[in-house]
């Protein structure tokens, strides 16, 4: 038989950088006049936070509903494939996800090389072995998204029994990843661009209530220092530190002392919500006054939020993971962790309890 290698298929286009931008705009715009109204018992805006995420959610589904349709209306094909090489990530779940390399040889199409990730149940994991041969199924026009069939029909069970895949040579097959620098500062700048377009839109109801509280003493000016490696500023209701290139919030203890340079062993304000990105923390804190409980920010696992970023953005089945953002709050409830992670084709979210244990995954 003869084996022709298709192609990495190149299926990132300005298109997605757009989406991706919109999207960090609808949730910065989205979370700031949520949170500000509830803090300044705005109705508007707290209207707002709501609306304006259904309603872009709604046209988002809209506007991808023609390409969800086309996809579904092919039929997805079905062949045996090789497996070349495989890999288990550690989890605490049953299913624990495994990256595989994959020859896969169709019938009546050319061979191909993929790599790709599945869930695989801790019992069955040892009957996908090196060399092994498996049934997999694939959209023809997309075969980046091979998955491997657990309960093939008889006919392919069969067929996989006997049969003797050969390794396909050539480059593996995987979705193309973009320039991650200019992709995630396109979201980041989406992001700071919804959030101060709300601040703008209601600067009355924000900074009126809180210039009042500056002249009763009961809320101070905020303080900005900054040095050649970050950048910290504190208000009277949020706390950012920006850290500079090379460095990450998932370093070793990066993230702790961000939030110790927030947090001094003196302020006892607890935190409505935590954000961390990549090179940016924030914390909301309640305003003066307010009967709101919040957490407090010290009390994160900060030994488990790496581990939790690195399962987001190898099990939610999210296409070329290319920025990812931890929110922490315990606004409804006892402290939850959530990983969002953006990628081409949607975004996936884990959930963690206040200790960093897995509670759930949605995928994309």
């Amino acid at each position: 038989m003869t084996m022709t290698v298709g192609a990495p298929p190149a299926h990132h286009t300005p298109a997605d950088l757009a989406s991706g931008f919109l999207t960090a705009g609808v949730i910065g715009a989205s979370l700031t006049a949520f949170i500000g109204g509830c803090m300044v018992e705005s109705a508007p805006m707290i209207a707002m936070g709501l609306v304006v995420p259904a309603l872009y959610g709604l046209l988002f589904f809209l506007a991808t509903l023609p390409r969800r349709a086309s996809e579904a209306a092919v039929a997805p094909r079905t062949a045996l494939a090789m497996i070349e090489s495989r890999e288990a990530v550690r989890g605490e779940t049953t299913d624990v996800p495994v990256r595989f390399e994959l020859s896969v040889v169709p019938d009546d199409a050319p061979a191909f090389r993929v790599e790709m990730w599945q869930d695989v149940n801790r019992v069955e994991l040892s009957e996908y072995r090196s060399g092994g041969t498996v049934v997999v199924e694939y959209p023809p026009d997309r075969p980046w998204k091979t998955r491997i069939l657990r309960r093939p029909t008889p006919q392919w069970e069969e067929r996989a029994a006997v049969a003797q895949v050969d390794s396909v040579p050539g480059p593996t097959m995987r979705s193309e990843t973009p320039d991650s620098s200019f992709s995630g500062f396109l979201n980041l700048f989406g992001l700071l661009l919804g959030v101060a377009a709300v601040l703008l839109m209601f600067r009355a109801d924000l900074f009126d209530v809180e210039s009042s509280e500056g002249d009763n003493g009961a809320s101070p000016k905020p303080s900005v220092s900054s040095s050649s490696s970050s950048t910290t500023i504190v208000t009277s209701v949020t706390g950012t530190v920006a850290i500079g290139p090379g460095r990450s919030m998932l370093d070793e203890s990066e993230l702790r002392r961000a939030v110790a340079s927030l947090t001094q062993p003196a302020d006892k304000r607890h935190a409505l919500t935590v954000v961390v990105q990549d090179r940016l923390l924030t914390i909301v804190f309640p305003p003066a006054g307010a009967k709101v409980s919040g957490f407090d920010p010290r009390s994160l696992p900060y030994d488990r939020v790496a581990d939790l970023v690195e399962e987001a953005r190898t099990t939610l089945n999210v296409d070329s993971p290319r920025t990812w953002q931890l929110n922490a709050n315990s606004v409804t409830g006892p402290l939850t962790l959530r990983v969002v992670v953006t990628g081409y084709g949607g975004t996936g979210t884990l959930e963690a309890d206040g200790k960093g244990e897995v509670l759930r995954r949605n995928g994309s």
